[in-house]
């Protein structure tokens, strides 16, 4: 339930990153946070170079795909379909997921979930656990609640590898150190595993380093945590795609795998996964197919190898379906279209925002578009309303996503709300009374031209000294502190017309 001002109680809000520490998460503060972050050079010279080399690549391989709009509007219908019956399917994929020999946990909220997969793990009685790249992991803060309670918890993905090791937080949703550079990945590696000075800022040489990191953990390890790209109803599968096989070696390798995953990611059948399959990689990582795609149902055999002398039976396989506010999201018949999200990350790549400011700014586990449709459902507009003004509603992200949420929408409607809660506020008010006479202004030709007027000659003849002091000034502090103000033409538009020097002043 909402909460006063549209808060979500504080068991959702673990998937905020912001300055606050604790059960009490704080505020987003997009604008404050954007602002600090866009000064780092570093940062978005790196995630300019990838996001444009991801842009290109699927550009390529979506052109290969004749019917490719076909297929948008194909996934598009499988989901509004699915989240329309949610409660029908997630049944029958109980149902088949009991019946192959695996078990199905079903948690309100982050801190069930977590309670649930801290008594698997102990049950099992392992001190540690390997993980598969999971976003949901993230959302729930299991990492963290894992090692409050002594148990050890390894991240897999290269990226995510790299982000645990430097303490740092993930900034890209598909790319998680897509804020670092090889020359920062390889001074994180000699800062807490290789020796010093041992290692080349090479990409093979970075990933052989940690392939030997990892591979003893992969072989001793008895549980293995992941999420799950889809869930098929029809036969109680998991499919998880992956480009480094990490997350093979998790679900296969260990005997007991605990799969943690959101109630959206259902679809009906293995025939719509066929679907998902061909936008997803291609999407995402501008690939023709997944290098791994690994489809499991119920409770596979144990393995065996020559690091343990005997095997259990069988493997367990548990699986928790995860809530934490998305049934409430589908109670707005805009928002929902959120949930219909497949994690690809194309909106990110696309995104004018998103590339000069960074994941980070978002401080949420969902940084981007999506994340700014999607973290405000999750946690309320009290905490973070900000996020919806994080767009300049260009319309990129809808031309690119392969299950055609309109994010633009979606945004427009939580400015909607956002403006409702703080309608009473000394900030509502003032906003609202500020428009109230820009309304008057712009409905009176007189009062138009003489403010027009006033402001061309306060630009020509004051600008220099605004852009200065400016940043002391409200309202137009929030401009000049990153950008000068613009020079005023020596005519303006309705000027130039009756002079009939308005061809020439468009060509200029």
């Amino acid at each position: 339930m909402h909460g006063p001002n549209g808060s979500i109680p504080k068991a959702n809000t673990w998937l905020l990153r912001t300055e606050h520490h604790g059960e009490e998460r704080g505020r987003i503060f997009f604008k404050s946070r954007s602002t600090r972050e866009i000064r780092n050079l570093q940062m978005r010279k790196n995630i300019s170079h990838a996001t444009t080399t991801i842009r290109e690549k699927r550009k390529r391989v979506v052109s290969e795909v004749p019917n490719w709009e076909e297929l948008r509007t194909r996934a598009s219908q499988i989901k509004q379909h699915t989240l329309a019956n949610l409660d029908v399917y997630l049944e029958e994929f109980e149902r088949n997921v009991t019946r192959a020999g695996g078990k199905v946990h079903w948690a309100r909220d982050a801190a069930q979930a977590r309670e649930i997969a801290l008594e698997l793990v102990r049950e099992s009685g392992a001190s540690s656990v390997i993980k598969v790249k999971s976003m949901v992991t993230e959302e729930i803060g299991l990492n963290a609640y894992l090692s409050e309670n002594g148990i050890e918890p390894t991240e897999t993905d290269l990226a995510e590898l790299i982000c645990q090791l430097a303490g740092d937080e993930s900034s890209h949703i598909l790319v998680p150190a897509i804020h670092r550079n090889r020359v920062e990945i390889r001074d994180i590696f000699e800062a807490t595993f290789a020796q010093k000075g041992s290692l080349e800022a090479d990409p093979p040489k970075i990933a052989e380093a940690a392939r030997k990191h990892l591979r003893e953990k992969f072989l001793r390890s008895t549980v293995a945590i992941s999420g799950g790209n889809f869930l098929v109803a029809e036969t109680g599968s998991v499919a998880i795609v992956e480009s480094e096989g990490n997350g093979r070696m998790c679900l296969t390798l260990p005997n007991n795998v605990i799969s943690i995953v959101g109630i959206e990611k259902l679809i009906p059948t293995m025939e719509d996964l066929e679907v998902f399959l061909t936008l997803l990689p291609r999407s995402s990582t501008g690939e023709r197919m997944n290098p791994y795609t690994t489809i499991w149902t119920g409770r596979p055999p144990a393995q065996m190898t020559p690091e343990r002398e005997t095997t259990e039976d069988r493997k367990s396989y548990n699986i928790i379906l995860l809530d934490n506010g998305r049934t409430r999201v589908l109670s707005d018949e805009v928002g929902k279209q959120a949930l219909a999200c497949i994690r690809c990350s194309a909106c990110l790549n696309v995104c004018p925002v998103y590339e000069r400011v960074g994941g980070h700014s978002y401080e949420s586990v969902y940084p981007g578009p999506i994340g700014a449709i999607l973290t405000p459902q999750l946690v309320g507009d009290a905490l973070a309303g900000d996020l919806a003004f994080a767009s300049t509603l260009c319309g990129a992200c809808y031309e690119v996503c392969p299950v055609k949420i309109n994010i633009p929408e979606i945004l427009i409607h939580l400015r909607s709300i956002h403006s409702d809660h703080k309608r009473d506020s000394v900030s509502g008010n003032l906003e609202r009374g500020s428009f109230g006479i820009v309304g008057i202004v712009m409905g009176n030709t007189n009062l138009f031209n003489i403010a027009s007027a006033s402001v061309s000659r306060i630009l020509k003849y004051g600008g220099p000294i605004l852009n200065k002091i400016g940043k002391y000034l409200p309202p137009i502090n929030g401009w000049v502190e990153s950008r000068n103000l613009p020079k005023a033409p020596n005519d303006s538009l309705r000027d130039a017309y009756r002079k009939g020097t308005l061809d020439a002043l468009l060509k200029k």
